[in-house]
């Protein structure tokens, strides 16, 4: 018999709130249940911080659920107040459209679109006709501006200031459920922990006005051991999309997690059955290396396809080992302009290759005894490059033990 959907999320650590736990999981057991997470389509990437989220939903799709992808591009125009210090930018319709065609397009590598499986469906086709008395008579008479003052989200920002405008998120986001209950069938709606108020006034609103069941349900956020938010680098977020972040660094993020969180993230990012994670995050010692190559690996097949983490871990091999292919490393092709205005100077290329944020810095790191050109330390703030060193393959620089950078003439 096929395990409970709801027993699979929480062994493998993705449950944190449910507003009806012991109905929704009879719910799951014996019916296909259609649900929705909501995606505000404010970049032109998803990044590891969706992954939790479309993972779930995965689970949810492999155990004959059916999963609605709601891309806000109505709420969008708003922006959600939930874990921000400031008003969002907003973003015209046509930039919300293109970002929304990328998520698609990423989202795909773990969802399955078409007829009677997963769906997108854009909040702005019922958003953007609102008529404001409409909505406030009929979806704001069911809100308690008390209620909703003491959630979390918007505690966070009374003391900054809160704006009407912003407020408005959670009837808006209230009003996207129900109208996927009313037009799809929609009974469930999940995302991320922070977003708990938000969903539980979703739910709430289609119990009160529909009378019928509603259900809410929150995810764990990828946090850290010590409850620090994961996928930041010293170059910026982990990115899905290669462009934003390349195949290699996304390799050799997951290949450095920390020991204590390998585990958990292997039950979150990976398909990999329990007893494996819970074998691999047991690995003591050293040993728990196994542990991260199996996650960097896996992770960057299921986001980037095989090849191009065959390609990653064969570079990330190739600089401990030597000998392999060195083409998926990051690279810095240098122009003509730039070799004659840095004059191949190690402070200016660190520069170049991201591998600095300034050429203070480079000098600092240099200084540290931290920055090695082909395994060899560099000695002096002044040092500068041959020109044949950057003929041809080029030359590795690398900062500290992780960040690595093949600088080369264009």
């Amino acid at each position: 018999m096929e395990r409970n959907v709801y027993d699979i999320l929480e062994e493998r650590g993705f449950l944190k709130q449910c507003s009806h736990p012991e109905d929704l999981r009879e719910l799951l057991g014996k019916e296909k249940v259609t649900f929705y997470i909501g995606f505000d389509p404010t970049a032109d990437s998803l990044h590891i911080g969706h992954y939790v989220a479309l993972m779930s939903m995965a689970h949810m799709q492999r155990a004959g659920h059916r999963p609605i992808v709601l891309l806000g591009n109505g709420t969008a125009f708003i922006g959600d107040p939930s874990g921000k210090t400031d008003m969002r930018t907003l973003m015209s319709k046509e930039q919300l459209s293109y970002n929304a065609a990328c998520f698609q397009k990423q989202m795909s590598r773990l969802l399955e679109f078409g007829e009677g499986k997963a769906q997108i469906v854009y909040n702005g086709d019922w958003l953007y006709p609102l008529n404001f008395l409409d909505f406030m008579r009929d979806i704001g008479v069911y809100f308690s501006v008390n209620r909703m003052l003491a959630a979390e989200c918007y505690k966070q920002r009374m003391e900054r200031g809160l704006t009407f405008f912003e407020m408005g998120y959670m009837l808006m986001q209230s009003y996207d459920f129900l109208e996927l209950n009313r037009r799809l069938g929609c009974v469930l709606q999940m995302g991320g922990d922070d977003q708990w108020s938000n969903i539980l006034s979703g739910a709430d609103l289609i119990r009160r006005k529909e009378q019928k069941p509603a259900f809410a349900l929150t995810t764990a956020l990828l946090t850290t051991s010590d409850g620090k938010k994961m996928g930041k680098t010293e170059k910026g977020a982990v990115w899905l999309d290669k462009e934003k972040c390349s195949v290699y660094d996304f390799y050799q993020y997951w290949r450095n997690v920390g020991d204590k969180d390998v585990e958990k993230c292997l039950a979150l990012l990976t398909f990999l059955p329990m007893d494996e994670v819970r074998r691999l995050g047991g690995l003591p010692g050293e040993q728990i290396n196994e542990a991260k190559l199996v996650l960097a690996y896996t992770l960057t097949a299921q986001v980037h396809g095989e090849e191009e983490a065959r390609r990653a871990q064969s570079a990330a091999e190739a600089l401990f080992a030597g000998g392999a292919d060195l083409s998926a490393i990051p690279t810095c092709v240098l122009s003509a302009e730039d070799i004659a205005s840095s004059g191949l100077r190690l402070t200016d290329l660190m520069v170049l290759s991201k591998l600095a944020a300034s050429k203070s810095d480079a000098r600092r790191l240099i200084e540290g005894g931290g920055v090695f050109v082909d395994d060899v330390k560099a000695e002096s703030v002044s040092a500068a490059l041959d020109a044949s060193q950057v003929e041809g393959e080029g030359v590795i620089i690398r900062k500290g033990k992780k960040s690595y950078c093949r600088v080369r003439k264009g």
